[in-house]
C-alpha cells in the first residue's frame, strides 16, 4: 500500500467525536517501517550535541524507537508512567477546539500517516515522525508536560477573547521552534527544529537567523514563517521559566499587545536581548526557494 492511499483511508477512516482514530499499527507496510527507521537514525545522529538534554534523556527512557514504527499505545503507556500524557492518533491537522482540548487533558493528537518517500527530507505537513519524534520527547519533561497542559487550557480562553493568533506565535515560537540556553551552549527543543536535520543545524549554526531571548509580549507580536527555516528564534533560560511566564492569565498581555503592531519575522526591535545578530543571507538568497 503506498503512502497516499494510506493516509487517504485514514482520511476516510471513522473518527471519534475527538477526532481520533484507530492507528491501524499493523497495516503499515514494510517501506513505511524502513522509512521510519531511516529518519530514525538519521535525526538521532543529527541531534546529538544539538538537542536539549531534556530530550536526549526522553528518548532513551521512551524507548522512542526499538524498530519500525512506534504503536502509539504502548508508546502512550509508557509516556503515561512518566508524565500522565499519552499519544493519541489523528488523521490529520484537528480543529483549534480539539486540539486545546486534548492538550488541557494530557493528550497529544499526532497525524498516524508517514511521509511519502519523495518528502522524506522535507514535509510541511506534520506526519508520525515530526509529532512522535519533535513533540513526544518533550512531553516526558514534567515541568514542560505542565507548560503544554497549560497551553492548551489558554488556548480555549484565547479563542473566547479573539486573540488565538497570539497565542499560536507562543507555540511556534516555543513548541515547534524553541531553543535553550544550557551550560554548553544552545540547544534545541521545539519539535519543528528536532525532527527536521537541515534545521538542526541551521538553528544553531548558521549566522543567517536572529537569535534573540524570550520576550512574552514581543514574541506575541511576531510574525513567523511556515514554509521554510524561521527568521528569529527564541531563547529560554529554562523551562521553569517558560512555565512562569506563561502559568498565568494572558489578560494583561493580551491588552498590551492587541494595538500594537506586529513585528516581521526577520526584524530586531528596541527592548530585544539579542543573543546573535543574523546575517539575513539565506533568506537573501530566497530561502528554499532560491
Amino acid at each position: 500500500m503506498d503512502t497516499s492511499t494510506f493516509k487517504n483511508r485514514y482520511h476516510n477512516a471513522p473518527r471519534a467525536a475527538d477526532f481520533t482514530i484507530d492507528q491501524a499499527w499493523d497495516t503499515y507496510s514494510a517501506a513505511e517501517h524502513d522509512r521510519w527507521d531511516r529518519l530514525f537514525r538519521r535525526q538521532k545522529d543529527v541531534t546529538k550535541g544539538r538537542a536539549c538534554s531534556v530530550a536526549l534523556k526522553a528518548m532513551a527512557d521512551l524507548e522512542l524507537s526499538p524498530s519500525g514504527i512506534p504503536d502509539m499505545g504502548r508508546l502512550s503507556d509508557r509516556l503515561e508512567a512518566i508524565t500522565g500524557w499519552r499519544v493519541v492518533p489523528v488523521a490529520e491537522l484537528v480543529p483549534d477546539e480539539i486540539f486545546f482540548d486534548h492538550l488541557a487533558n494530557r493528550r497529544f493528537p499526532a497525524g498516524a500517516f508517514i511521509r511519502p518517500e519523495a518528502e522524506f527530507d522535507y514535509l510541511q505537513e506534520p506526519d508520525i515522525f515530526h509529532d512522535i519524534f519533535g513533540h513526544v520527547p518533550m512531553l516526558a519533561d514534567p515541568v514542560f508536560a505542565d507548560f503544554m497542559e497549560a497551553y492548551g487550557k489558554g488556548g480555549q480562553r484565547a479563542m473566547r477573547l479573539g486573540q488565538l493568533h497570539n497565542l499560536a506565535r507562543l507555540y511556534w515560537y516555543t513548541v515547534e521552534f524553541g531553543l535553550i540556553r544550557q551550560d554548553d551552549g544552545l540547544r534545541i527543543y521545539g519539535a519543528g527544529i528536532l525532527s527536521s536535520p537541515q534545521e538542526t543545524v541551521f538553528a544553531l549554526e548558521d549566522p543567517s537567523p536572529n537569535r534573540v531571548a524570550f520576550d512574552l509580549p514581543r514574541l506575541m507580536r511576531t510574525k513567523y514563517i511556515i514554509d521554510d527555516f524561521q527568521q528569529t528564534y527564541f531563547v529560554i533560560d529554562s523551562f521553569e521559566a517558560l512555565l512562569e511566564a506563561c502559568y498565568k492569565d494572558f489578560g494583561n498581555v493580551y491588552a498590551e499587545v492587541k494595538d500594537e503592531p506586529n513585528i516581521e519575522a526577520h526584524e530586531l526591535i528596541d527592548g530585544d536581548t539579542v543573543i546573535h545578530r543574523g546575517t539575513h543571507a539565506y533568506f537573501e538568497k530566497g530561502g528554499r526557494r532560491g
